[in-house]
């Protein structure tokens, strides 16, 4: 791993050296791998704790080698942009605000050796005080200000409800490629002097963070209820469903899988190549929006050790190169991120882009992103194509700073699906 990746990875995750970024949740060390966050160990629930709750949230990482090491973690409260609030930890933590990761068991009889750790929040030594946005941060041997993982997630005190649809017909196009999504947020008897200044409200699509939209104001105001209707920052592309594969077995293959080879040392997964150039048909497929489960059909003890990693070869047939951006993998597989891990490199000899993820057994969705020079949102269009018929899901947050208030209180969330 190149000293220039793991500071540019660094940079991207923290924003810890040239003024503060969005934390995001990925790993922040090339050995650390299947870095995961389950709601009381449900794969596919968002990272979502209620104040004053009995959830727990687990979470787990590999350490791609057998030697036990050292990890302890800390908890910082955000403001609704994913950056440091200006709280104390004794403000918004009951307990200790760091913990050691006690719990790991080493891999066993797996081609890559690693050692899986894990740990749970809230737990006897730490609860939430204050709702709103958190990142749980990972570090070796006492050292707080290298985290080798960060796992961002949220805490709500419902106190508005939300309500919204997904159409096609939007105020751009008629059914065609784009999804509009509208949506109320009913403040009920919850007091807010001004709606327009002391709320935040931010919409994630498929839990991306590359398109998601933020500072919107309500289109109207009918009570105590805020309208967001008919707002062009709410078109979104429709795209296409995820693809899927499985490599739960290195025996049987699904349909994704052209072939599983083994070199005396290590497996490699080829995917059938992805003929992915734009259609003007929409082809349902089931998918779960960019997810992923870690599965092993020939375990009979534990999922967590017994799981083998495998090297994934991606492939999209392409005549020429993009000249006017990059091909990215989208998914939770790499994090939803923009960056040198999901990045596609052309191969001219073969006429393709390519990738090789080292990913640990199971289910995965993906999907193929292009992202324009000097750009940051990623398009699924210039790939794979988009129709309004595609299912996505929309997670709206809004957040409340009072007058006078020193953070931002996240008070509702809800999940909207066509």
């Amino acid at each position: 791993m190149k000293p220039s990746f793991i500071l540019a990875a660094f940079l991207l995750c923290t924003g810890a050296a040239f003024g503060q970024m969005p934390y995001r949740t990925c790993p922040l060390a090339p050995n650390i791998k299947t870095l995961q966050v389950r709601l009381n160990d449900r794969d596919f629930d968002l990272p979502l704790l209620h104040l004053g709750g009995t959830d727990v949230l687990h979470i787990q990482f590999d350490e791609m080698s057998h030697d036990v090491r050292s990890y302890s973690y800390r908890v910082l409260h955000c403001d609704a942009d994913w950056t440091p609030s200006a709280l104390a930890s004794g403000e918004y933590l009951a307990g200790f605000p760091t913990g050691m990761v006690s719990e790991y068991a080493l891999s066993t009889t797996t081609t890559y050796p690693y050692t899986n750790y894990k740990l749970s929040v809230p737990n006897d030594d730490m609860s939430f005080t204050k709702s709103g946005n958190y990142v749980l941060q990972v570090y070796e041997d006492n050292d707080p200000d290298h985290p080798v993982a960060q796992v961002c997630f949220c805490v709500v005190e419902p106190r508005v409800s939300i309500d919204g649809t997904i159409r096609g017909n939007t105020d751009t196009e008629l059914g065609g490629r784009l999804q509009q999504l509208d949506f109320e947020v009913d403040l009920g008897s919850y007091a807010v002097n001004d709606p327009r200044e002391e709320l935040t409200v931010t919409v994630r699509q498929n839990n991306r963070t590359d398109n998601e939209v933020t500072g919107l104001k309500p289109t109207y105001l009918r009570g105590s209820v805020l309208s967001y209707v008919n707002n062009r920052a709410l078109i979104f592309e429709g795209g296409v469903e995820y693809h899927r594969f499985d490599i739960s077995s290195v025996y049987t293959g699904t349909n994704q899988i052209e072939r599983i080879d083994y070199d005396g040392e290590h497996y490699d997964a080829y995917l059938y190549k992805d003929a992915v150039q734009p259609s003007r048909t929409y082809v349902t497929e089931p998918d779960v929006n960019g997810r992923y489960v870690i599965n092993l059909q020939e375990s009979h003890f534990d999922l967590d050790t017994d799981a083998d990693y495998i090297n994934v070869h991606f492939a999209v047939p392409r005549d020429e190169p993009f000249f006017d951006g990059q091909v990215y993998i989208g998914g939770d597989c790499c994090y939803n991120l923009l960056d040198e891990g999901s990045r596609m490199r052309y191969d001219f000899n073969a006429g393709e882009y390519f990738k090789t993820l080292l990913l640990k057994q199971g289910g995965y969705n993906y999907q193929y992103w292009f992202v324009p020079k000097g750009e940051t949102r990623a398009s699924v269009e210039r790939v794979e194509g988009s129709f309004w018929e595609a299912r996505n899901e929309y997670t709206v947050y809004v957040y409340h700073r009072p007058w006078g208030g020193r953070y931002d209180l996240l008070v509702g969330v809800e999940t909207i699906e066509n």
